[in-house]
């Protein structure tokens, strides 16, 4: 099986090199394990041309490849979204990746490996590299999200129609208030490339509500939209979603409107969707998007927008996101009748905690910040008068698509 080596020397702390040079390729020669390649990333996309250069070198392109990857989540999704870009008569073959985590949050490495306290910081860093020096080769497949955002149709005779413009998630997709931290946490990532940021531009964006319009679609197999119900412990059917009719809408306006895919955290701590991993079990048969809604809608104190009412509820909005570092105690909080949150009761949920197969967003036109769409930390925009369509996807087969060792 064909061993690629690659890592972004400028993820996260800067720290890749050293890593790999002092005691990655170490252990692969203390394994007698020969990469074919060794090569550290130059530019933006440049790891998924390493890739597709390797694979077009291949005599026998129907065997799975291994690439050892040193990246964050960011570099991942740009692996995954150059290669879907490049014009090819057959799928690539299957692509298993031993992930080294060296972003600065690596979401998908903490989901599959959850840090423990007693851990060594080198060795869980380590954990997937393992994985596949083992004589087991345990590989999990990787589900996708796949954005895509359109512009409106045109109305004028000879005018072209805008092209739709696609990107592929491997670990979340969002809109509202994560779209807009990840926006502004660029232009501090200079000063401060710790995590420590993205609370930063969080505390800046927390006011801020979302006009905009929803539509949830069943995964397949389900038949209808399914929301956690704290008190059964388990998803059930959405209250408006019906096997003949089962699309749900969802009116604005949002705090919060986030996806996830085969994660249940996007740091190590913070578990915003803490089923998330739910269908990675090999019993499940299709991909599905877990999503985190928050509507001030909901709160029963709710009378009107102002800025009053923007600046009681992003309080509101802090202690739920602050619970999703408590393994996840988001998702069973409750208002009382005076809209307080409490953590008991039979009042509304104050997160809508959707399991389905996909969603579409429609921002309003003047809501400027409602058009930014978060793709795995990459952010993009919303032609005005356009929407966004996120639908789950599983590998073909497994021949095709990327799966991680684990």
């Amino acid at each position: 099986m064909p061993l690629l080596v690659v890592y972004n020397p400028v993820s996260g702390d800067r720290s890749s090199k050293a890593l790999f040079d002092e005691h990655l390729l170490p252990l692969l020669a203390k394994n007698n394990v020969s990469p074919d390649k060794i090569v550290a990333t130059e530019s933006v996309g440049h790891v998924g041309q390493i890739v597709a250069d390797l694979l077009s070198s291949l005599t026998d392109d129907s065997q799975p490849v291994s690439v050892i990857l040193g990246s964050g989540d960011g570099t991942l999704h740009e692996l995954i979204n150059t290669l879907n870009g490049i014009p090819s008569s057959k799928p690539f073959p299957r692509i298993n990746i031993a992930l080294v985590p060296c972003g600065t949050a690596n979401a998908l490495y903490s989901s599959l490996f959850p840090p423990a306290q007693d851990d060594d910081p080198l060795q869980h860093k380590l954990k997937s590299v393992n994985a596949f020096l083992s004589h087991a080769h345990r590989t999990v497949p990787l589900n996708l999200a796949v954005n895509v955002l359109s512009a409106p149709p045109v109305t004028s005779p000879g005018h072209p129609q805008a092209p739709t413009q696609v990107s592929i998630s491997a670990v979340v997709a969002s809109t509202a208030l994560h779209a807009s931290i990840l926006h502004d946490s660029e232009a501090l990532r200079a000063s401060d490339p710790s995590m420590e940021r993205f609370k930063t531009a969080a505390l800046q964006n927390l006011v801020r509500w979302y006009a905009a319009s929803v539509k949830l679609f069943p995964r397949e197999g389900a038949g209808v939209v399914e929301v956690y119900d704290p008190a059964a412990g388990t998803f059930v059917p959405h209250e408006a979603s019906t096997e003949d009719e089962p699309i749900v809408d969802l009116e604005g306006p949002f705090a919060y409107f986030l996806a996830t895919v085969n994660v249940d955290r996007l740091e190590p701590a913070f578990t915003i969707t803490p089923r998330g991993k739910d269908v990675l079990s090999p019993v499940e048969k299709s991909a599905a998007l877990d999503v985190v809604i928050v509507r001030p809608t909901r709160d029963p104190t709710h009378e009107m927008d102002s800025d009053a009412a923007r600046a009681a509820f992003a309080e509101k909005a802090g202690a739920v996101l602050g619970a999703a570092y408590q393994n996840g105690a988001h998702v069973a909080l409750r208002y009382d009748a005076n809209g307080s949150i409490v953590s008991e009761g039979t009042g509304p949920t104050v997160v809508e905690y959707i399991r389905c197969g996909g969603w579409e967003w429609e921002p309003d036109d003047i809501d400027k910040r409602a058009h930014l769409l978060c793709a795995d930390g990459d952010i993009l925009t919303i032609p005005k008068g356009g929407k966004v369509k996120c639908m789950a996807a599983t590998p073909m087969n497994d021949k095709t698509g990327f799966a991680l060792y684990a």
